[in-house]
């Protein structure tokens, strides 16, 4: 129904009567991915996931906003619509603008991100930079009739969190509490709610350069200093000079700097 692909953790919702079977395809495929290019092995991020059942129409537009909406809430931009990697542009794609050119399957495919050896489903389209067409793998036609109007979508895309939203979802009445975004955000190590709440406001300063520009970012200057390494096979006094070096050029955060780096919270400490 919708996702949100962030730097450190992800959002999905997703319709199914099995989904750990589906997160766990869903985790192995990228831990796979991961390992490959930057040559490490093992497990990727935690073990567990947090799962909220979904229940009424309330509710599901709740979660489905808080999703696509999660990137402003970390203060990655300012609209939810500036994030490339999120589903937000899949509904009502012809009246708000955001349809994207489509190769079709017979034509010539740019497999730039999936590997040719990789044949493909024949709904599934790609676009011209080599990625899944998100309408796709997004059940488009069923959110454009849950939130009924392109209108009433970008409503919920910037409507702002508080007590009105939360006394809306108990119309569903189905004996289950308001989900906010401490519910979407369970398990996930960030800032405090308050922080993230003051961030649909827009009063809090959006990154310089975001978590996604960020990891490119460190990839290149890695590949350029220490040819055949990544980030995860640099010794932790390369790590930390490189760290010194990017959060004087860009003015980071040190969090930022230790997310996209992997750096554990001691060795944050010493720069």
């Amino acid at each position: 129904m919708a996702y949100c692909l962030m730097s450190n953790h992800v959002h999905i919702c997703v319709r199914g009567s099995n989904i750990k079977t589906f997160i766990k395809a869903f985790r192995y495929s990228y831990s796979r991915y991961f390992n490959s290019k930057y040559h490490r092995r093992g497990r990727l991020g935690e073990k567990f996931f947090f799962r909220q059942e979904v229940n009424g129409l309330h509710h599901l537009l709740t979660v489905i906003a808080y999703i696509l909406r999660n990137p402003l809430h970390h203060g990655v931009c300012k609209t939810p619509f500036e994030y490339e990697f999120s589903s937000v542009h899949a509904p009502f794609g012809e009246e708000l603008g955001h349809n994207l050119r489509r190769i079709e399957q017979g034509g010539k495919i740019p497999y730039c991100q999936i590997p040719s050896r990789h044949k493909l489903p024949q709904h599934v389209k790609i676009d011209q930079n080599g990625y899944l067409v998100t309408e796709s793998i997004v059940d488009t036609a069923d959110l454009e009739h849950q939130f009924s109007t392109a209108r009433s979508y970008l409503y919920f895309m910037n409507r702002l969190s508080g007590e009105a939203w939360e006394k809306e979802q108990l119309q569903d009445n189905n004996g289950n509490p308001p989900i906010m975004i401490s519910d979407i955000e369970r398990g996930v190590r960030c800032a405090s709610t308050q922080h993230l709440l003051a961030n649909e406001t827009g009063r809090n300063r959006v990154q310089n350069v975001d978590d996604i520009k960020l990891c490119t970012i460190i990839d290149e200057h890695i590949n350029k200093l220490y040819k055949g390494e990544t980030v995860y096979t640099l010794h932790i006094s390369k790590s930390i000079k490189i760290a010194e070096s990017l959060r004087a050029r860009y003015n980071l955060s040190k969090e930022q700097i230790g997310r996209c780096m992997a750096l554990s919270s001691p060795t944050l400490q010493s720069f």
